[in-house]
């Protein structure tokens, strides 16, 4: 689970239109022009929520992405794994729509849906046609504002099960532990990258509703998330449809930034 910079999606664009041919000349210039222009704009609700708007009228597509500022760095001890487990959370539907949330967007046609987690944050992300950005926001902003009375034991077990079993089978090929081992021998304990994204199986199981309830308070308010719309869009409808989905969405409590830890290492190791 990663998403790629802005350099390297430039570089894809390269070869996509002008073939192989433009891979010298794509890669000569991002060695020496590392600059990439992407026109936008921003604005930022009331509530706290940041929305960053481009505007690409090639196709009726608008690109929906919303990220929030958490990950596997504010996880509780023990509770390792819990941010990647909240993402599957986030898939099984919110008080207003009852069931999977991916059921809506498979009918209008929406693409590259999914979320992502890491270390430091969460995010979610769905094509749509324009017509069908209205349905999107409304439902990215009702997991976002009313999600904790449509979580029962049952889905926390049911996600829990498909986390776990993710687990079993990233590990169970050639290095599938090889980034746990990084960051455990990298890291000391205690630190908040000395734990993997995925966690321990121990801390999967020790999860509880309460703990999904006191992640979601703490972390999944307007003002800890930046909506992204990009295609087919302009920033008067921008602002007019965040408003219309977002604005009655209350900030959460204010989320402390964590202090920089650096660690200094004083001597070369070594690990097999």
């Amino acid at each position: 689970m990663r998403t790629n910079p802005l350099s390297a999606l430039a570089l894809a664009l390269s070869l996509a239109l002008t073939g192989s041919t433009a891979y010298a000349a794509a890669s000569a210039k991002t060695s020496s022009d590392a600059s990439v222009d992407i026109p936008f704009e921003q604005f930022t609700l009331p509530n706290g929520l940041r929305v960053l708007v481009h505007t690409d009228r090639k196709a009726p597509i608008v690109a929906v992405n919303i990220w929030y500022h958490v990950g596997s760095k504010n996880e509780a001890l023990g509770r390792s794994g819990f941010a990647h487990l909240f993402e599957h959370l986030m898939f099984q539907g919110s008080e207003n729509h009852k069931g999977e949330f991916f059921e809506p967007f498979e009918l209008v046609g929406a693409t590259d849906q999914n979320g992502t987690t890491n270390t430091d944050r969460t995010n979610y992300f769905q094509n749509v046609p324009t017509t069908a950005l209205d349905m999107a926001l409304w439902m990215e902003s009702d997991r976002m504002g009313h999600l904790l009375g449509a979580i029962d034991q049952a889905d926390l077990d049911e996600q829990r099960g498909v986390v776990q079993n993710e687990k079993r089978q990233g590990e169970n090929q050639p290095y599938g532990r090889v980034w746990e081992n990084i960051f455990s021998a990298s890291y000391p304990a205690g630190h908040p990258y000395h734990h993997s994204v995925i966690g321990s199986m121990n801390d999967l199981n020790a999860a509880t509703l309460t703990d999904v309830k006191d992640w979601f308070k703490s972390w999944y308010g307007p003002n800890n998330a930046v909506l992204v719309l990009a295609g087919d869009i302009d920033l008067a409808t921008a602002k007019a449809k965040a408003m219309k989905y977002f604005g009655d969405i209350p900030a959460t409590a204010s989320v402390k930034k964590m202090p920089p830890m650096i660690e200094k290492r004083t001597t070369s190791t070594r690990d097999t």
